[in-house]
């Protein structure tokens, strides 16, 4: 029965959202990458420049990466989070809390010794957290707790449960839930309201610093939106198992009734890149239940839940992992590698139909369909509407037929990157990543020279060109970066996240030379 859910007419395909856009393109930088003296980018003042940039160079999107509250111990990585609604705290700007009158201005000279061109993450979660505390003590003291409490009440859904969680971690030296007193970890009502009055001052800390990281996202929406500059965000397919979204909602997850650890894991199947695949660890979600093949009861209703609150801060989303909608990859959890897992039914069509109805519109949703992807997958994203991906850096490794080369795009309704946060930035991969011939290869499709400091520009300039109604551009590329500046190296578990733009890299030069080749390619 289940399966049926997943059956789809060739024919039955429809233009969704992305029809309607008009030819455009934008750039690709992450929130911490921001320039600014704190150490950290943020959603302050640098923020709001940036989307004048965009502006001034004829941009129309700025794309970021998942913002939500990244874990230390996870490498600092965007794509793991405590939770799926929560904003990072360390996104939000000291400098606006001065203009508040949370903090004072001479305590942003703490920050004054972090180096502008990368995050380090140890030295800003000390220094912030020193800061936020007292933030929230002055808050406390002097403001008018009015729209506090009303954002307090219209996130309660999500956010009760978050600021209790963290509020735990705080207090039980930082272990993950699963390692909790028993009846915490199973969520018995009478603790949790015992923990509730223990930690009721903390909680609220919590819920403060995500009313600040609200309050600031609004602000710089608000001018983005006046700007013209549309907002792409990213929506990671699996969640945390160490996250409030699995503690508070354990049914909607493949857990063990009696440990609470997960039975099966995400991730995906050996392959040329990995003999033993990927691991990722994430708790696979209870889409079904074992009696009789239906959906689970409020899986559907969560991911409306999840994705409700992400468009209101986003105009756009990027699904990570579109595939595991169609199928995905299950993994004992017992396993060490990917190699002994099985493909297993996703939700398919059904989820985006009831996600449809829920928000009473198409949804903007770009649909991350790299890799091996099956004609059921393709099926699944075309009749949605979905736009796919496609990577310049993945186009001259094969023959013409390659699906990443601009002349095989089967139609204009598909998003073009030069490389994504998980590529080497262009620079750097054609000096150290690339065969003789793939070089060449290179050279000879893009009809240029064999000259690292302009590869990068004539790699943008083959992005523009192209049928793609979208083309997406890392800030890596636009500054011409060696390898050393890319953003994420997929399996290497520690220095990832860090990069950093610097003021001085949003020149005047580089704004005429990006909004002269817009022009030229009517983007």
């Amino acid at each position: 029965m289940y399966n049926a859910f997943n059956m789809i007419n060739k024919q039955d395909v429809r233009k969704g959202f992305f029809s309607s856009l008009p030819r455009s393109s934008g750039v690709l930088l992450h929130l911490t990458s921001l320039p600014g003296a704190y150490g950290i980018g943020d959603l302050g003042p640098g923020a709001f420049r940036f989307v004048d940039f965009l502006k001034a160079s004829d941009q129309k999107y700025w794309q970021i990466l998942p913002y939500g509250f990244t874990d230390p111990g996870s490498g600092n990585s965007p794509y793991t989070s405590f939770s799926a609604f929560a904003g990072n705290q360390l996104l939000i700007s000291p400098e606006l809390m001065v203009k508040d009158g949370l903090l004072d201005q001479k305590d942003l000279e703490m920050f004054s010794a972090l180096p502008e061109n990368k995050v380090l993450y140890k030295q800003v979660i000390n220094i912030k957290t020193r800061l936020f505390r007292k933030a929230f003590s002055r808050f406390q003291q002097s403001h008018d707790l009015k729209d506090f409490d009303t954002f307090c009440s219209c996130n309660a859904a999500w956010l009760d449960d978050y600021s209790l969680f963290m509020a735990l971690k705080s207090e039980l030296s930082h272990k993950d839930w699963s390692s909790w007193p028993l009846k915490l970890a199973r969520r018995e009502a009478g603790e949790l309201d015992r923990w509730r009055g223990k930690l009721s001052n903390e909680i609220l800390y919590q819920q403060f610093l995500q009313y600040c990281f609200d309050s600031q996202w609004k602000a710089l929406k608000k001018h983005s939106e006046a700007e013209g500059v549309g907002l792409i965000g990213d929506l990671p397919i699996y969640v945390s198992y160490d996250s409030a979204d699995v503690w508070s909602n354990p049914h909607l997850f493949d857990l063990d009734a009696e440990t609470l650890r997960p039975i099966y894991v995400a991730g995906v199947p050996p392959d040329y890149f990995s003999e033993t695949g990927q691991r990722w660890g994430n708790p696979t979600y209870r889409w079904i239940t074992q009696e009789d093949g239906k959906p689970t009861g409020g899986i559907f209703k969560w991911w409306a839940l999840r994705l409700r609150f992400l468009l209101e801060k986003l105009d756009i989303v990027r699904v990570d992992h579109f595939r595991g909608f169609e199928a995905y990859w299950e993994i004992p959890a017992e396993e060490k590698t990917a190699v002994n897992g099985r493909w297993v039914k996703g939700p398919g069509i059904a989820l985006f139909e009831f996600l449809e109805k829920s928000l009473h519109s198409d949804l903007p949703i770009i649909a991350e369909d790299l890799g091996v992807i099956t004609p059921e997958v393709e099926m699944l994203r075309d009749k949605q509407g979905f736009p796919g991906m496609k990577v310049l850096q993945f186009a001259f490794d094969s023959g013409p037929s390659n699906q990443y080369l601009p002349f095989n795009y089967a139609t204009p309704d598909c998003v073009v990157y030069t490389g994504t946060h998980d590529n080497d930035t262009t620079r750097g991969w054609f000096v150290n990543a690339l065969s003789r011939e793939v070089r060449s290869n290179v050279i000879r499709y893009l009809q240029c020279d064999d000259n690292e400091d302009e590869i990068s520009w004539q790699m943008i300039r083959y992005a523009f060109s192209s049928t793609a109604k979208l083309a997406i551009i890392p800030m890596q590329d636009l500054l011409s970066l060696p390898g050393d500046c890319r953003m994420n190296t997929p399996g290497r578990a520690e220095g990832n996240w860090t990069w950093r733009c610097r003021a001085g890299d949003l020149s005047d030069d580089l704004k005429n030379r990006l909004a002269e080749l817009t022009r030229m390619f009517g983007r």
